[in-house]
């Protein structure tokens, strides 16, 4: 195939990817409610898994593949692009976000925490399947925790939640055959639309003579994170912050636990030497940055932009441009 060719299946699997993950998402929320699952409780699970299911579904398919530096990149891309794009845009366009005092003190440490966590567990150069089962038991605690004091994940849509109260208390008594149906065909091409975003990044990156890590912490980064993009800026021009800034904490914690943990199970994970001295670092000041930039419980217009404007500096930096 032509590098025009693999450029344009790149980017067809990958919309299908975000495409699949939604439909699987909104179908397994359907079914919870159908078997009485509370509200709450799919929030801190189906729904906040969900925004991350394209990252672990491409993490997934990496490891399977023999190219588990996709991995580290999807992930450091994604929680990057999610601080500096995603949040300052979201900023700019809702001008001055105002952030919730639980956001504060409960999710921007452990938001702080598990990127620490993450660079400690690669500085050796790999992740474990040892270092992959600690992140999925803070994981786990985390969803216990929001569990028990009925707090949705930070990232879950509440006109969602609010639309799901009202369908549980129909109490639909019969599962529509749709939704089994539905949750197959989406489970099946999140499968398939993973594996060819992985095989078209592999021969863009040879082609042009570049790492796949940077093909990852790059184009996969950013196109996992447009459902975060989308999401984000719509809440932001509703003047809906809480929703907007609690999207990007929620899903940066859940591909540092998740999205990193899971495929470690499968396979050793490598971390290229540049991800440990120059791009995990960066993540680390980028989230140290977040959470200074939201102690005054407001992330302003000019906040934003300057977001914004650093992650050009780090896409020129990542590219050898700068």
């Amino acid at each position: 195939m032509e590098i025009y060719q693999w450029i344009g299946l790149f980017v067809i699997s990958l919309a299908v990817l975000l495409k699949s993950a939604q439909y699987f998402t909104e179908t397994s929320e359907k079914i919870g409610l159908h078997f009485h699952i509370p509200p709450f409780i799919i929030g801190v699970t189906i729904i906040a898994f969900g925004t991350s299911l394209p990252e672990i579904a491409t993490s997934l398919i990496s490891v399977f593949q023999g190219h588990s530096e996709i991995v580290i990149g999807n992930v450091v891309g994604s929680n990057i692009a999610n601080i500096l794009l995603v949040m300052g845009g979201a900023a700019v366009i809702g001008k001055n976000l105002l952030v919730n005092k639980d956001i504060i003190k409960i999710d921007l440490p452990i938001l702080l925490g598990s990127t620490i966590l993450l660079y400690l567990t690669t500085i050796d150069g790999k992740f474990t399947y040892i270092d992959g089962t600690l992140c999925l038991l803070v994981l786990v605690a985390y969803i216990v925790y929001n569990t028990t004091n009925h707090r949705v994940v930070e990232g879950t849509d509440m006109q969602r939640l609010k639309k799901m109260e009202k369908e549980e208390k129909k109490e639909i008594i019969k599962l529509p055959i749709k939704y089994p149906a539905i949750l197959i065909a989406s489970a099946t091409f999140l499968y398939f639309s993973a594996d060819f975003t992985i095989k078209s990044v592999v021969n863009i990156a040879e082609f042009f003579e570049i790492g796949t890590a940077i093909i990852a912490v790059s184009a996969i980064a950013v196109g996992t994170s447009l459902p975060e993009l989308i999401v984000s800026g719509v809440a932001a021009r509703q003047g809906k912050a809480d929703i907007a800034i609690g999207n990007i904490i929620g899903s940066n914690i859940f591909n540092v636990l998740a999205v990193m943990g899971i495929p470690s199970l499968f396979g050793n994970l490598t971390i290229p030497k540049e991800f440990i001295t120059f791009t995990i670092p960066t993540l680390l000041l980028v989230t140290i940055l977040y959470i200074f930039t939201t102690m005054d419980k407001e992330i302003s217009q000019w906040e934003g932009i300057t977001f914004l404007l650093l992650f050009v500096a780090f896409m020129g930096k990542t590219f050898g441009i700068i």
